[in-house]
C-alpha cells in the first residue's frame, strides 16, 4: 500500500486513504516502553509533501518536539502515527488531509486537501505517574552500610538523554562529583537514586523530567522535559558525624597489654580508597611505619585506630575524610574528601618508660649464688621480633656466648635481664628498643624493634669490680716485689710475672678478672706494670692499683 501510495510504477492508484499509513523503518532491538496514550514524549520529524518539499521541520529550528500524545493536541494523524513508538524507533508516516489539515490547510504553509509525509524519531517518552527507575548493576559482596540522607558521597557518573545522547561525565572531567545526598544539592531523582548504595555498586537511574530539569531544561545540553538516565559508580561515601570504624581480623590469643597514648608503635599497612584503588604500603618499601600514637605525628584517625591494639593483631581501620586529608586530600593519589581504609598488622610497640620484661621459665632448685654485676657468664640465647622473626642465636655457634656483665658488651636490656639468675636457668626477656638498638637499629635489627631473648645461663664466675684485672682475697703480701723476683735479678720479666699470679690463683690467695683467655689477662696486667715497656718490671714500676686509685684523688686534690 506504500508503495503504490508513493508511486511505484507497477501499481496503480487505489484512491484516497482512510487512515494513517505508519512504516516502522527503523526498530531498535531493545524497547522498554511503547508510547500510550496520555504519555508525554519527546521527538524530532520532518515534514513534507508527496513531491519531496518540506514545509516544517524541528531539525531547522534546532529543537525538539514535546507534548501529549492521544490527547488531540496534535493533528489527529500524527497522533495516531506516534502511538506504539519506542525510544529510538523512526518511523514514516503518510497522514491523509482529513486526519491532517483537512480541505482548509494552513495559509501560506500547507494548500487544503494535502497528504503530509512525516519521517519522525521517537526520542523521549514519560508519564506524570512515573516513579524512578533503578537498576541494580553490580554490587559488591560486602556491604556493611548504605547511603542515607545527609550523607556526603564521591561518584562518578555517565549521564544520557534517554535516547542514548551523552550530556555529561565525570570521567570526562577526571575526578568524582562530589556532594551531599538529601540536601537540595541535587536534582529530586538523582537524591532519590542514591539512597540505599554500597560503595562500588553501580546503578543506573533513569529520572524523570519532573525529577530532573522539568520544562526548562538545562543549558544546550538538556532539553526541556528530558527524562535523564545516568550510569553511577559510588566510590565512596561518608557522615560528618562519623567516627573511626574499627575491623577487627585477627587478634592474639593472648593479648597481655594494649597500645595507649605514648606508646611507640611498629606497623605494616595497606592504604586503599573505599573502591580498592591502593594509595601506600609500608610493605612496598619493606619498612614498617614506626610513630607515637595519641600525640598528632599521624592523621587523627589512625591515632585512634591505634589505640588498643595488640602485638601481633590485624586490623583494619575506616577513617572518614575529617579525620584524615580532609577536602584537600594529599598529593596526587588521595583525592579529597576521600574515605582511607588501613589494612594494618601491629608487628610491635613500646613505651619510653618500659624495662626489660623479665619472665622465668625455668629456676633450679636450691639456688643460693646468683649472677651480680661484673660477674663472668656463659649462656645461650634465641633472639626475635616479636612477629617472631628469628634473628640471631648462639647454638649457630660452637659455644655459648661468654660476657662480663655491666662491661658495656651487650645491650643494656639483656645485661639487666642476666642479673640475679642461677646457673641452669632459663628465662624470657623483652627488651625495648631505648635498652636495645634504638631508633637506628643494628645489623639484621629494625630501627625502634623490640626485641625477644630466650636465655639459659649455663654457668658462671664471680668478677672482679670495674677496672680490676686481678684482686686479693686477704692482705697483699708485705714484700711483693721481692717474691715476685723468683730469681731475686732485681728485674721482674714476664714469665715470673705469669708464674707468680697463677700460683697466687691456685693457693686461693687471689683471682683473675674472669675471662676465656686467662693468659691474655695475665699479659695486660704485666703491661700495664710495665710502665716504660721495655719488657721488666722494676720496683719503682710495681704498684697496686689501690695505690694507683689513691694517687689519682691525691692530685685531683
Amino acid at each position: 500500500l506504500l508503495l503504490s501510495i508513493l508511486g511505484a510504477p507497477a501499481l496503480g492508484d487505489p484512491g484516497p486513504l482512510e487512515d494513517v499509513v505508519i512504516d516502522r523503518y527503523y526498530i531498535p532491538k531493545i524497547c522498554l516502553r511503547e508510547a500510550q496514550m496520555g504519555d508525554f514524549i519527546r521527538y524530532h520529524y520532518n515534514g513534507t509533501f508527496k513531491d519531496g518539499k518540506k514545509f516544517d521541520s524541528s531539525y531547522d529550528r534546532g529543537a525538539t518536539v514535546a507534548g501529549v500524545v492521544g490527547v488531540g493536541r496534535l493533528i489527529t494523524g500524527m497522533d495516531r502515527g506516534l502511538l506504539g513508538m519506542c525510544v529510538n524507533e523512526r518511523r514514516h508516516l503518510i497522514v491523509p488531509p482529513h486526519l491532517g489539515y483537512g480541505s482548509i490547510g494552513v495559509a501560506g504553509l500547507i494548500p487544503p486537501d494535502a497528504t503530509l509525509y512525516f519521517d519522525v524519531v521517537m526520542l523521549d517518552i514519560w508519564n506524570k505517574n512515573d516513579k524512578l527507575q533503578i537498576t541494580t548493576l553490580s554490587k559488591p559482596e560486602r556491604c556493611n552500610r548504605t547511603v542515607e540522607n545527609s550523607d556526603f558521597v564521591r561518584y562518578h557518573y555517565n549521564g544520557t538523554l534517554l535516547d542514548g545522547t551523552p550530556f555529561d561525565s565525570s570521567y570526562s572531567k577526571g575526578s568524582t562529583y562530589d556532594t551531599y545526598v538529601g540536601s537540595g544539592w541535587l536534582i529530586k531523582g538523582m537524591d532519590q537514586g542514591l539512597l540505599g548504595m554500597c560503595a562500588g555498586e553501580k546503578r543506573s537511574i533513569i529520572i524523570p523530567p519532573f525529577l530532573a530539569y522539568g520544562e526548562k531544561g538545562y543549558g544546550t545540553v538538556i532539553p526541556p522535559q528530558a527524562s535523564l538516565v545516568f550510569s553511577v559508580l559510588l566510590v565512596d561515601f561518608h557522615n560528618p558525624k562519623d567516627g573511626v570504624f574499627l575491623e577487627h581480623l585477627e587478634v592474639p590469643e593472648s593479648c597481655k597489654r594494649r597500645a595507649v597514648t605514648g606508646d611507640f608503635v611498629r606497623y605494616h599497612y595497606n592504604g586503599t580508597l573505599m573502591d580498592g584503588t591502593l594509595f601506600d604500603s609500608s610493605y612496598s618499601r619493606n619498612q614498617t611505619y614506626n610513630t607515637y600514637i595519641g600525640k598528632g605525628y599521624i592523621i587523627p584517625g589512625m591515632d585512634q585506630g591505634l589505640q588498643g591494639v595488640c602485638m601481633g593483631e590485624q586490623r583494619r581501620v575506616v577513617i572518614p575524610p575529617h579525620l584524615a586529608y580532609g577536602e584537600n586530600g594529599a598529593g596526587d593519589k588521595i583525592p579529597g574528601s576521600a574515605v582511607l581504609i588501613f589494612d594494618v598488622h601491629v608487628i610491635d610497640f613500646h613505651n619510653p618508660a618500659d624495662p626489660v620484661e623479665i619472665e622465668t621459665v625455668f629456676r633450679p632448685e636450691g639456688c643460693n649464688v646468683t649472677t651480680r654485676h661484673r660477674d663472668f657468664v656463659r649462656y645461650h640465647y634465641n633472639c626475635s621480633l616479636l612477629d617472631g622473626t628469628r634473628l640471631f642465636s648462639s647454638h649457630d655457634y660452637e659455644k655459648p656466648q661468654e660476657v662480663t656483665l655491666g662491661a658495656n658488651k651487650v645491650i643494656e636490656g639483656l645485661n639487666s635481664g642476666l642479673l640475679d639468675m642461677c646457673a641452669g636457668e632459663r628465662r624470657v626477656l623483652i627488651v625495648p628498643p631505648h635498652l636495645g638498638h634504638g631508633e637506628s637499629g643494628a645489623r639484621g635489627v629494625p630501627g625502634s624493634a623490640v626485641l625477644r631473648f630466650e636465655v639459659e645461663l649455663i654457668s658462671m664466675e664471680e668478677g672482679v669490680p670495674e677496672g680490676y684485672l686481678f684482686i686479693w682475697h686477704g692482705e697483699p703480701p708485705a714484700s711483693l716485689y721481692e717474691q715476685m723476683d723468683l730469681n731475686k735479678d732485681g728485674g721482674i720479666p714476664a714469665d715470673e710475672f705469669s708464674t707468680f699470679i697463677k700460683t697466687q690463683v691456685a693457693e686461693g690467695k687471689g683471682r683473675l678478672m674472669p675471662s676465656s683467655d686467662p693468659e691474655k689477662v695475665i699479659a695486660d696486667m704485666f703491661q700495664n706494670q710495665d710502665r716504660n715497656q721495655d719488657g721488666k718490671i722494676t720496683p719503682d714500676e710495681l704498684k697496686l692499683k689501690s695505690d694507683e686509685d689513691q694517687e689519682k684523688i691525691h692530685e685531683e686534690l
